[in-house]
């Protein structure tokens, strides 16, 4: 499992390229396996098999977005050292169309509520909060080198998604989301 090739604080991108550890876009995929890691908490917190199944959908999708950070584009328009899986706005509208569904089965948010509620749904906030932690890194990443349109709305996407599962997860057990009241 180790290779020691790290030990200098720089780590080998899918294109062969060394780079420090704390840059940018080893941040974002970082970020990318935290959030991944996440998901698989909240998947094991889980008793619906159908948000559990779909979680461990977008869980190896993760593995595709952060193969693609790993492994930028050459900029010359020259084919990659090795190919990767990328993802599409095909992606991108799945989700969207699975928040679409989920929310249909909820009650219509008039306020803000407060993450928690079950275990699953507690898992379930924490991971779209890193969701939107991976969001900006790549959006920082973004700003200086060429990344994926699609990989930018498909975390945008994500992490709305994630709020709605936990609604959902909470609705599942029974468990009413806790409304946030503004101080009077």
């Amino acid at each position: 499992i180790y290779t020691r090739g790290g030990d200098a604080g720089d780590t080998g991108l899918g294109s062969g390229a060394r780079v420090p550890k704390e840059c940018a876009r080893v941040e974002a995929y970082g970020t990318i396996d935290e959030l991944n890691a996440h998901l698989g908490a909240a998947r094991a917190a889980l008793r619906s098999g159908d948000l559990a199944g779909a979680l461990l959908r977008i869980q190896g999708e993760l593995f595709e977005i952060g193969a693609d950070l790993a492994s930028p584009q050459p900029p010359d328009g020259a084919p990659p050292v090795r190919p990767v899986p990328r993802i599409g706005e095909a992606r991108v509208a799945a989700l969207e169309a699975q928040i679409d569904r989920l929310e249909a089965g909820l009650p219509t948010l008039t306020h803000f509520i407060l993450p928690g509620g079950t275990a699953a749904a507690a898992a379930l906030h924490v991971a779209r909060c890193v969701c939107r932690r991976a969001e900006r890194r790549v959006v920082a990443l973004a700003r200086s080198e060429p990344v994926s349109a699609s990989c930018l709305a498909y975390l945008n996407r994500l992490s709305d998604l994630l709020f709605v599962m936990a609604r959902a997860a909470n609705a599942a057990e029974g468990t009413a989301d806790v409304p946030w009241e503004p101080p009077k």
